[in-house]
Order: structure tokens, then sequence, then C-alpha cells
């Protein structure tokens, strides 16, 4: 991956011709131009199962903690020791690692993370580049509070910037945002300064030199920007956006964020960015807005294929067809249980295939304190063979109070026709939608299967309700009319004979 970095960065920005690259590099010539022409880096979904590091997975929790050390007294700082035990308290019986290899992990993210201590080296920034960083803020979606992080992308020469909030800092949630941010203003910047985040960098060489994650190295090739690291522990070195990050949280996140849906709200918060830049730069040398626009004249295209943000995990499904990945718990489906599956994870959900990479489930990705997600349709067919169940299902709590009275009051037979016409409206609106198909029927006392289709089918087209005709006081009122049918009772006689 980095001699393909290499030859893309030898045409792009050296202006190296194909020729001059294959000579420099000793590759073909068709080699050459094939890496140079190539403009989609989406890795696609394997079907190989691939070994993963047993401890790879916390190191962004324990290079955290190895980082805030720098701001702690020499004694009260994590030994590897201490590191362990907190791995052990926080992730209880999912963390089996040794204490062995937890000290040669922490001597390798020490060793990452080590100060260099060469001084301070001012920076120019030209139009059409940026810099990157996270900052961390609260907020309450669907009523639930996360403790989150913001992307934060600054553009110094012009002073303008934008934003996305996330409920982590992880590698999709990084791309997810660059991506969303690139694709707003139109463009990708030339160049992109980061700190030394473990989702880019996985390694810290001499002289400087970074070796980068295969994703970002990816993501990078992709939309064709250059990356440029900080010095470790030199957040002076990317200025303009550890400002930014500062405020951005004061001016976009005070209050408190309270809203139903964090993608739309994000796309929200970039249209607020875009207003936030019509105010003065502050050395008084133009509006901001009008700076922005020569930091676009210089920003490269937008790649003709979109980058397609996950990551991918192999996992087997336990007995009932679920599925842990990342410390949380997804349900697939039990046609699948006790076989492997495909995580396929975004920022935002997170998607399970088969090894035929047919999609069984999708889930909104957990962060925070949610450990599980079920999502109960998989399983309605199996409910409906075996009704009697239902009741010890998580399924059954979520019902309203009404069916669920129902359901405990009528018979086997009814039980198991109802909930077959249960997993029939599930599958075509949803469960929510169902289940108040059914209160809604047990309401007015229908509990035949044509009328609850009836209504369902009613529910889901959004008909309209006809209002009441309301007369205006200009039609005269009409009289009451009361028939005699007095006539009528002269006519019948005992025995049905006329008189």
């Amino acid at each position: 991956m980095e001699q393909v970095y290499r030859i893309r960065n030898m045409k792009k920005i050296e202006g190296k011709s194909l020729r001059k690259i294959a000579e420099l590099t000793g590759h073909d010539f068709e080699t050459v131009k094939k890496y140079v022409e190539k403009d989609d880096f989406n890795i696609g979904l394997k079907v190989k199962r691939r070994r993963i590091g047993k401890l790879s997975k916390y190191e962004e929790t324990v290079r955290a903690w190895l980082l805030s050390d720098k701001h702690s007294p020499h004694k009260q700082q994590h030994t590897a020791k201490r590191v362990y035990d907190r791995l052990k308290e926080r992730y209880g019986l999912e963390f089996d690692a040794s204490g062995r290899a937890v000290r040669k992990f922490v001597a390798a993210i020490r060793k990452d993370i080590e100060i260099n201590g060469d001084g301070y080296i001012p920076l120019e920034h030209s139009p059409g580049e940026a810099q990157a960083d996270f900052g961390e803020a609260r907020f309450v979606e669907n009523g639930i509070t996360y403790d989150g992080y913001y992307l934060n992308l600054s553009y110094p020469y012009s002073n303008g910037g934008h934003a996305q909030l996330f409920k982590s800092w992880n590698q999709e949630c990084l791309f997810e945002g660059l991506k969303a941010i690139f694709e707003h203003i139109g463009g990708v910047p030339t160049a992109i300064w980061f700190d030394n985040m473990s989702t880019a960098v996985k390694k810290i060489r001499s002289y400087g030199e970074r070796e980068l994650t295969d994703g970002f190295l990816r993501f990078m090739m992709h939309y064709g920007f250059a990356g440029n690291f900080c010095n470790p522990d030199s957040g002076h070195e990317k200025g303009s956006v550890e400002n930014k990050v500062g405020y951005h949280r004061r001016n976009m996140f005070v209050p408190v964020p309270e809203f139903n849906d964090l993608r739309k709200y994000n796309k929200e918060l970039l249209a607020r960015c875009d207003l936030d830049m019509k105010r003065s730069h502050y050395k008084g040398i133009g509006m901001i807005n009008e700076l922005f626009l020569d930091d676009k004249q210089e920003f490269f295209k937008l790649p003709v294929v979109p980058f397609e943000v996950f990551t991918q995990k192999f996992a087997k499904a336990d007995k009932y067809g679920k599925v842990k990945f990342d410390g949380k718990i997804y349900s697939a489906s039990p046609a699948v249980s006790g076989s492997e599956v495909i995580v396929k994870a975004g920022a935002y959900d997170v998607e399970i295939f088969d090894t035929s990479l047919r999609r069984i489930a999708v889930h909104k990705r957990l962060y925070g304190d949610i450990m599980e997600s079920m999502d109960w349709i998989p399983y309605l067919e199996i409910l409906s063979k075996r009704p009697a169940a239902i009741k010890y299902t998580g399924l059954f709590d979520k019902l309203p109070p009404s069916l669920k009275e129902y359901l405990n009051d009528c018979g086997y037979e009814m039980k198991k026709q109802l909930l077959k016409l249960f997993t029939k409206m599930a599958l075509m609106s949803g469960i929510d939608t169902a289940a108040k198909t059914l209160d809604s029927c047990l309401e007015i006392g229908a509990a035949d299967p044509d009328s609850i289709w009836a209504l369902h089918c009613r529910l889901i087209s959004n008909a309209q309700t006809i209002p009441e005709l309301s007369l205006s006081d200009s039609v005269p009122e009409l009289k009451k009319y009361t028939p005699d049918i007095s006539v009528y009772d002269r006519l019948i006689v005992a025995g049905g004979r006329l008189s």
C-alpha cells in the first residue's frame, strides 16, 4: 500500500512522468500507469477470515489512558499492571489477555507516544489546506445522553471550519465525518494536518516518518489529499483546528444538543457552519466566507466513486442467532445460529451478512451503555409456530398493555393465528406499526383477521380521516321530520291477512 502511495505522490505532487516513476521505483510501466490512474480505493467486503490481534480492539482506550498520564504526577501514572487491572474491570470476562501480553502491548504504545522535544516550528498554510481533530461534547439523541466526540475540519487560510458529531472517535467516524464534509463543500483539501491518532498512524518511525494504517492510506489515496502529521504532543503545530475545537464547542454545542436523529442533525450542523463563516476574519483581512472561496479554488475535485466507509469482522453467531461485535451484541437470525457471519460496521449502522454476502439484519451501531440491539422480525416466524413462548421474550415487554393482556387471555390457536398475522404486518411495515394496528383493533373490539388486516392497510397507506362537515350560518335549519307509519299498521292484521 505504501508503494502505491509513493507512486501516486511522485506523479501528483512531484509531477514526474510515468516512465520516470517506473525508472525510479523499478516497477513495470503498466503497473505504474495502473496505480496512477486508479480512482477507487474502496476495499470491498472480504469473505476469507483474517486473524486480528487479541488486544488491538483495546488500543484506543489504552492509548488515551497513557496520553492522559502526561498531565499527571509521575507516581500517579499507569503501570502495565494498572492497565491490565482496568481492562479487566471494564471488560470483565470478555477480556482474556495475559499480564505478559499487556506489558508488551503497553510498552509498544508508550514507544509510539514518546515526546519529541525539538522545539516549535511556525507553520504557514496556503489556500486549500486543512487541519483535523476531535473534540468532546455531550448530546442527547432520542432521550439517551451520550458523551460523544465531534470531528473538526478547519481551513487555516480563511479561518473557516466544519464539524460533525459522533458517538465515538473510531476510524469509521473519522472517515464518515471527513467524507460528509468533502461532499458538502464540493471538494477535497490539498493537504490535511492530523495529530498521531491511532485511527491513522500505526507507528512513528525514526526521523518522524509514520507507518499509516491501511484504512487511512486507502482513504487518503481515494480522495487524493496529502496527510501531514504533527510531532507527538505538539498540538501547537495545528493551532487553527485546536482553536476551532473550542470555538465549535462554545457556539455549536451550547446548550447540550437534543435531537431524534444524529445523521439529520449532522446535515443541519454543516449548514450552521456555513452560516457561521459570514463574519470577519480575526486578522481583519476580510470576511471568512469570501476567503473560503480562495480555499475552494484550490481544492481537489471529488472522486467519481464515493468511498464506502466500514470495517469488517468475521464472527460466529451463538445458538440464538446473535453476534458480538466491539463488545456489543446484535441479533442476526435463528437461521444462522452457530454459523459464521460477516459484520460490516459503519459510523452509524451495523449490517450482518451470511458468507454468501446476503444481508441478514441491519442495526443502529451501539455506543455507550446500551449493550444489545434486538431486531425481532427474523424471530417472529418461529414465535408464530410456538406462540406460548412470546410471553418469555423481550418482545413481549415492548408491546402495548392492551395487546399483552389480550395475548395472556386468548387461547392457543387464536394466539397462533394472531402472531402469524403480526409477522406478516411486521415484515411489511415494522414491529411498531404492526403493534399499533393490533392495539387499535382491540380497542374497538375487532380481533378477526380481516378487520385487523384492513386497519393495517389503512394505517400504512396514510389514509386521511374525513372531517365532519360544518355548515355556515346562511344555511337554513331544517325542521325535524317524523314519518307517520300508522298507515302501514292498518294494513297488518292477525295471521297476515289484509283487512
